[in-house]
């Protein structure tokens, strides 16, 4: 992983490059991003996990 000093270095070019006033506008939409794919990604999974139990209560029934 990154290190203290490498972390500081990132948020500080950060700072120069977008501002003071977009720079939390981005962490806020960059949040928002990373809870929609989680979110999603969780249902693909329930999905998945229904799917997979469908099919063994299927395969039980045929036996």
């Amino acid at each position: 992983m990154i290190g203290a000093g490498s972390a500081v270095f990132i948020a500080a070019a950060a700072l120069v490059v977008f501002g003071p006033k977009k720079l939390p506008e981005l962490g806020r939409a960059a949040g928002k991003t990373l809870r929609e794919f989680k979110n999603a990604t969780q249902g693909l999974m329930d999905d998945h996990d229904n799917d997979k139990k469908e099919k063994e209560s299927l395969q039980n029934e045929q036996k």
